[in-house]
């Protein structure tokens, strides 16, 4: 993870913005007092997903259990009618 100062962050704001949705690599905002870690809006709705997920009980042992069945267990793309 980059790391600036806030003064540095306040000047380059925009581009840091758009760096960092570029990029997807966050940056540790120093601050005087505090700091902050500033990501992109996909990868906050990504955190955000993947939070839900994981509260949802049985969901982390169902997509792991999933993850180790055989491909030829599912049905094909192309067979599936949405």
């Amino acid at each position: 993870m980059e790391s600036i100062n806030i003064t540095n962050a306040r000047d380059n704001f925009y581009k840091l913005i758009n760096n960092v949705a570029q990029t997807h690599i966050p940056v540790l905002i120093k601050g005087k007092d505090n700091d902050a870690v500033l990501i992109s809006a996909d990868d906050w709705r990504s955190i955000e997903e993947t939070l839900y997920l994981t509260i949802i009980p049985k969901m982390v042992e169902s997509i792991k259990q999933s993850a180790n069945e055989p491909l030829s267990d599912f049905t094909p793309l192309e067979e599936v009618e949405w």
